[in-house]
């Protein structure tokens, strides 16, 4: 029986191999699983490109696979790993599944909301809170994103265009 550090450590190994998914397809890398009774029912990647939808989130898609797997969009037993701490549009998404636990990767200072900028997943007002565990393997995690942005910051370099975004660090 593995502990939950080492739990931790192989699902979030799986997350980072959805956010390389995504990183091949030309996407932001953050990938997502989420896990019951100790099983991955959801794994997912962003697809924001790919599907020309800006709710296609890593996170927002586990959730939807991971509500049909459960028959439910009720998700209280169930964790959330995730590469990159999560935006408010998923943790609200989170918050209103009610998932147990969210266990994220590399922070996100600038616009993550569960503890980051704001901390949408633990907001007293609202009817459910969740566990957070944070910097699980998170230079693996931030070290995806940072090659991913240096990658487009070059390409945009090399087309003689304008640097990227400095916010998409």
């Amino acid at each position: 029986m593995m502990t939950e550090l080492e739990a931790d450590e192989v699902f979030m190994g799986e997350a980072l191999r959805q956010a390389l998914r995504a990183y091949e397809a030309g996407e932001v890398p953050v990938g997502a699983v989420i896990v019951r009774e100790g099983k991955i029912i959801a794994r997912a990647w962003n697809q924001v490109e790919l599907l020309k939808d800006a709710t296609a989130h890593a996170e927002m898609l586990a959730l939807t696979m991971a509500e049909d797997a459960v028959g439910d969009w009720r998700l209280t037993d169930c964790t959330l790993y995730v590469t990159k701490e999560p935006c408010p549009m998923c943790a609200g998404a989170v918050v209103h599944c009610r998932l147990a636990r969210v266990v994220f990767g590399a922070p996100d200072a600038k616009g993550g909301a569960a503890g980051g900028a704001l901390n949408l997943l633990q907001f007293p007002t609202l009817n459910h809170r969740c566990d957070i565990t944070s910097g699980v393997r998170g230079e693996e995690c931030a070290g995806v994103l940072k090659a991913f942005f240096a990658e487009r910051r070059a390409e945009r370099k090399a087309e003689g265009g304008a640097e990227a975004n400095p916010a998409d660090n």
